[in-house]
């Protein structure tokens, strides 16, 4: 059954696996809710065809996460901003450390949620922002069964087009709502 919850970790899951879309030659001169409109099109697309993931297999997780959405996130400002002050004092053999096991809660959080995807739709909200902007916010709302899901994405722009680096599930930030977990592993 597809409650609120379940329906709130799939949209986690969908943001993350969102920002692991491949980039294609167009990426560049993408618009950022077009990209996102792509992007969620075609995670909930792979979901729907794939029986292992449906049924929660961590590794087919992994692998669509690493395939689709990775290439369109900045990953390293995403775990930066969630480390705090501490991503600074790190080494580099350390930051990697801290994104792969970053990635891996992520992904192991939300797998399940990927189970749950079946009916939903994405409705993209009106975009506010100038064409010359560099830094965008992109709201969307999943729905199917239940209450919507506010479901909302920051985009940056870099050299070869726009990246994602943080999420909004349900009113809570993602890097922010990961920063205390964080304080407290790199302060031990």
């Amino acid at each position: 059954m597809m409650n609120r919850r379940n329906l709130g970790r799939m949209a986690a899951t969908l943001a993350v696996a969102c920002s692991m879309v491949p980039w294609s030659a167009m990426a560049a001169d993408e618009a950022p809710d077009a990209l996102i409109k792509r992007l969620s099109t075609e995670v909930i697309s792979m979901v729907r065809d794939d029986k292992a993931i449906q049924a929660g297999d961590i590794n087919k997780v992994i692998t669509l996460v690493d395939k689709v959405i990775m290439p369109n996130v900045n990953f390293r400002r995403m775990t930066a901003a969630a480390v705090g002050p501490g991503w600074r004092k790190a080494s580099p053999e350390q930051q990697k450390r801290l994104q792969d096991e970053f990635k891996i809660l992520l992904v192991s959080t939300y797998a399940g949620a990927l189970a749950q995807v079946s009916d939903q739709t994405i409705t993209m909200k009106p975009m506010r922002a100038a064409a010359d902007d560099k830094d965008v916010l992109v709201r969307t709302e999943i729905t199917g069964r239940g209450d919507p899901i506010q479901l909302d994405y920051r985009l940056e722009k870099v050299a070869d087009g726009w990246r994602i680096y943080d999420v909004n599930v349900l009113g809570a930030w993602l890097v922010q709502t990961y920063q205390s977990t964080f304080a407290q592993e790199v302060s031990a």
